[in-house]
């Protein structure tokens, strides 16, 4: 029997990610599932989804590594001295996504700009602000601090961001197919490319800073904009669709031109030349 579990315990520890990675969606799953035939009291259902998924992080990563796989998992939100650029970034990059999308679609449709309405009282709705704020908090832990820095360990970031991309989509299906607490109507393959240009970014704002501060202010600053901005299913699915794209092809070209450029540059540093 301790043989059993001494196995078992080796077992997810080596299998760590992957056995997350698949339990996490199954987990969305199985909880929206609940709440649907009611043996969920439906007033645990806006918080209780991203528990589910906070607390089967932390029974994972107890089991497999104790206090300090967890002290580990928290480590990156401590990281706060960065340049000030990045602070700068992370808060007006989703934003200017938006506004850009709506740009262009204002030339497409040959309409003025200004006309469209920017909501921004959201800002002023202390609820709504405390669950953007929290969401995007569980998502930076959850997806950033445990999953990405994981993968990444035996992949470059940019593909560990993409599985992680595909994942964080698959969480989200069942609750957007429940179409409760989540914006109404939203496309599955938009919001797949959504998710994978959005985990592409914290990746790439976690490679350059280490900061889950930065990280957690991209995040919720995203979901801020979608709010604030007419780029979503409820405004025009179309609209969400190039913001979506535009989204993902922007953090395409800041991986491929920026950080994979940086990563060059470091390989050619002396000392660093790779030998045959």
């Amino acid at each position: 029997m301790v043989r059993n579990t001494k196995n078992l315990h080796n077992f997810i520890k080596a299998h760590e990610i992957w056995i997350f990675l698949i339990c996490a969606p199954i987990s969305s799953a199985i909880f929206v599932y609940g709440i649907q035939l009611h043996l969920i009291p439906g007033r645990l259902y806006m918080q209780g989804r991203f528990f589910v998924l906070f607390f089967l992080l932390m029974a994972l990563v107890w089991f497999t590594k104790g206090n300090r796989g967890l002290k580990d998992l928290f480590s990156p939100m401590f990281i706060w001295k960065v340049p000030l650029k990045w602070y700068i970034f992370t808060f007006f990059f989703a934003s200017l996504i938006a506004c850009l999308t709506l740009y262009l679609k204002a030339l497409y449709l040959d309409i003025d700009f200004a006309n469209f309405t920017v909501k921004y009282g959201a800002f002023g709705n202390l609820k709504l602000a405390f669950n953007v704020i929290f969401f995007a908090l569980v998502s930076e832990v959850v997806w950033v601090s445990f999953a990405v820095r994981q993968l990444s360990k035996s992949m470059n970031p940019f593909f560990a961001s993409q599985i992680v991309g595909v994942t964080w989509a698959l969480w989200w299906i069942p609750i957007v197919m429940f179409n409760v607490g989540v914006i109404e109507n939203i496309p599955i393959i938009a919001l797949i490319i959504n998710m994978m240009g959005a985990a592409g970014m914290c990746a790439f704002v976690y490679e350059y800073t280490k900061s889950g501060i930065c990280v957690w202010i991209l995040q919720f600053m995203l979901n801020f904009s979608c709010i604030i901005f007419p780029v979503t299913p409820s405004a025009d699915v179309r609209t969400y669709w190039a913001f979506s794209i535009i989204y993902f092809l922007v953090m395409l070209g800041l991986m491929y031109f920026v950080l994979r450029s940086n990563t060059t540059q470091k390989l050619k540093l002396p000392g660093n030349e790779i030998s045959n």
